[in-house]
């Protein structure tokens, strides 16, 4: 199991005793969620885009329309918080299921 910080923008895993494992991003994240397996990580970064990444650091593909607030998973799939106040829920492909 890893931790995940957020440090000058950057993600950083950690072991449980608090050793580096390595750093992910590019320098822009505010906040950052991992899915239940610890192998996705969303990133959301400081002009709203939300990127899906490996857990390795390898960019998946970007989510949304850049104008998100917060996201998380929501088991397989994506739960965005959007700056209009709405919410939006996305496979991990990025495709649309429903706005709220």
């Amino acid at each position: 199991m890893s931790l995940i910080f957020i440090k000058n923008g950057k993600v950083e895993f950690r072991k449980e005793n608090g050793s580096l494992i390595r750093t992910i991003g590019n320098g822009k994240t505010i906040s950052a969620s991992i899915n239940s397996d610890y192998s996705l990580v969303l990133l959301i970064l400081i002009d709203g885009k939300v990127e899906l990444r490996k857990d390795s650091g390898s960019l998946i593909r970007n989510i949304g329309n850049g104008h998100s607030k917060s996201a998380l998973f929501h088991g397989s799939d994506i739960l965005l918080d959007l700056e209009n106040g709405k919410k939006e829920l996305r496979k991990e492909s990025g495709s649309l299921i429903k706005t709220f």
